[in-house]
C-alpha cells in the first residue's frame, strides 16, 4: 500500500546516516533495545509524575483555601498534556520519537520548577500553571507508548505496547508514598511540606530526558521508514514488514472517542478521591494507599491485556474493559463512607481503563499506515488528554456541588458513549490477531 513516507530511501529523513549506522537485518534487536530504553525512560518519568499527580489536588485545596479548585490539579495536568500532543507529534513526524520525547520531558522539568515556585508564593494559579506544564510529562509516556510499536511486528504492537505501559507502574506507584519524604525536603528547602514532592519530579524527568537522549538511538520511527522504503523499493511490501491496512476516518475517529471516554472516566474519579477520602476521615497515608492501588491497576496488568489483545482481537478487550469500569463506578456509587469501597472503586477503575487504552492504542495503530500514524497518534493523544482536562474540571464542579455517588453516574453516562462507539461495524476493518 503506498503511504505518505518516501518511496524510497534516499526521501525518508536521516536515511542516508541510518542505512550506514544501522544494519537493516538487526531490525528485532533493536525493537528489543528499544523497548529497554523506552521502559527504562518510562519508569524514571512515571515516577516523578506519579508522585506530582498524587498530592496536586491536595496543595491546590491548600494554597488556594478551595475544595473546587482542587479539581484544577488534573484538569491542568491533562490540559499540559492535550497542549503538547500534536506539536509532539509532529516533531516526532519530522525529527524522530527521540527529539520529541527530550524536548518533552525537558519542558516538563521547567513544570515542576515552576510548581515549586508557585507553592513558596502561595499563588495557586502560578502552581496550577506548573502542573500544567508538568502534564507535558503525561505526553511523553503516551508518545513512549507508540513508540514501541514503530518496529513491532503486526501480531506483536499491543504486547510491545503493553510492556512500555507497564513500566510506569514502578514509579507511579511509588509516587504517591513520596509524600512524607517530599515533605522533609519541602522542610529544607523552604516550602509547604507538599510541594517537595516536585523536587523528585524535577530529577526524575532529567534522568528520562539523559535515557532517552543517549539510548534511543537510531530513532525507531526514521527505522521504521527505512525499512518499509527498503521493502517497498524491492517491491516485496509484506504485512509482516509494513503492516497496514485501510480503514475510515470514521473508524479512526471512533478508535479515539474509545480511548478518550476511558481517560475521562479514569479521571474524573481519580481526581475527587483525595478529598472524598479526607471528608470521610481518611488520612494521608490512605489517600497514598489508594492512589498507589489506582496506578497499579492502571498498569500492573497491561501486559496482559497486550498479550489477549494480541491473541483474541482488540474489540474484545475493550468491551471486557467496559465490563470492569461498569463494576467499578457501581463500587463508586455505593462508596459512602466506606474507603474499603473506594478502594475497590479505584483499582477497578485503573483495570478497567488498562484494558480499554491498551487495546484501544493498538487499534488505532492498526487502522493507520506507517505515513499518516504519527499524526493520527497525536490526534489521540490530544483527544485523550483533553478528555481528562474536562472531566478533571467537570469532577471538581459535581463534587463541589453534590458527591462522589453523582460523580460516579456522570462516569456512567461516559462509559455509556464509550461503550456504543466500540460497537460500531467499521471498527472491525482493523485486523484482528
Amino acid at each position: 500500500m503506498t503511504t505518505n513516507t518516501a518511496a524510497a530511501p534516499d526521501r525518508v529523513p536521516g536515511s542516508s546516516r541510518y542505512r550506514d549506522r544501522f544494519p537493516l537485518e538487526l531490525g528485532g534487536k533493536l525493537q528489543r533495545r528499544t523497548l529497554v530504553v523506552l521502559s527504562t525512560a518510562t519508569i524514571l518519568g512515571g515516577l516523578g509524575f506519579g508522585a506530582s499527580a498524587s498530592v496536586g489536588a491536595l496543595l491546590l485545596a491548600e494554597v488556594s483555601g478551595n475544595d473546587a479548585i482542587s479539581g484544577l490539579a488534573a484538569a491542568m495536568s491533562n490540559a499540559g498534556a492535550a497542549a503538547a500532543g500534536i506539536p509532539l507529534a509532529r516533531i516526532a513526524a519530522r525529527r524522530g520519537r527521540r527529539t520529541a520525547v527530550v524536548l518533552g520531558s525537558s519542558v516538563a522539568m521547567l513544570g515542576a520548577l515552576l510548581a515549586i515556585g508557585g507553592a513558596a508564593i502561595s499563588v495557586w494559579w502560578v502552581l496550577a500553571l506548573g502542573i500544567g506544564i508538568l502534564g507535558v510529562a503525561s505526553a511523553v509516556q503516551l508518545l513512549s507508548r507508540f513508540a514501541a510499536t514503530d518496529l513491532a511486528l503486526p501480531k506483536n504492537r499491543a504486547r510491545d505496547l503493553s510492556l512500555v505501559v507497564w513500566s510506569i507502574t514502578v514509579g507511579a506507584v511509588i509516587g504517591p508514598n513520596l509524600m512524607g519524604p517530599g515533605a522533609v525536603v519541602g522542610g529544607w528547602i523552604g516550602v509547604t511540606p507538599l510541594a517537595g514532592v516536585f523536587v523528585f519530579t524535577f530529577f526524575a524527568q532529567l534522568a528520562a530526558v539523559c535515557v532517552n537522549f543517549f539510548g534511543l538511538r537510531p530513532d525507531p520511527l526514521l527505522t521504521a521508514r527505512l525499512l518499509q522504503a527498503e521493502a517497498e523499493k524491492a517491491s516485496d511490501p509484506r504485512p509482516e514488514t509494513v503492516g497496514e491496512v485501510a480503514a475510515s476516518r470514521s473508524a479512526k475517529i471512533l478508535a479515539i472517542v474509545i480511548i478518550g471516554m476511558a481517560q475521562a472516566i479514569m479521571v474524573g474519579l481519580m481526581a475527587m478521591t483525595p478529598l472524598h477520602l479526607k471528608h470521610h476521615g481518611g488520612s494521608d497515608a490512605l489517600v497514598g494507599i489508594t492512589l498507589s492501588l489506582h496506578i497499579a491497576g492502571m498498569y500492573a496488568l497491561s501486559p496482559v491485556f497486550g498479550i489477549l489483545a494480541g491473541k483474541i482481537g482488540r474489540l474484545p478487550v475493550i468491551v471486557g474493559g467496559w465490563a470492569i469500569l461498569l463494576v467499578a463506578i457501581y463500587f463508586a456509587y455505593i462508596s459512602g463512607d466506606n474507603n474499603g469501597y473506594v478502594q475497590i472503586a479505584m483499582t477497578l477503575v485503573g483495570i478497567g481503563w488498562s484494558a480499554v487504552t491498551v487495546a484501544g492504542a493498538a487499534l488505532l495503530t492498526d487502522l493507520t499506515t506507517l505515513g499518516e500514524r504519527p499524526k493520527w497518534q497525536g490526534r489521540a493523544d490530544t483527544f485523550m488528554s483533553a478528555s481528562g482536562a474536562a472531566a478533571g474540571v467537570l469532577a471538581g464542579i459535581v463534587f463541589a456541588m453534590s458527591d462522589f455517588s453523582i460523580l460516579a453516574l456522570v462516569a456512567l453516562a461516559l462509559l455509556t458513549l464509550g461503550a456504543i462507539a466500540s460497537m460500531y461495524p467499521k471498527l472491525r476493518v482493523a485486523r484482528q490477531h
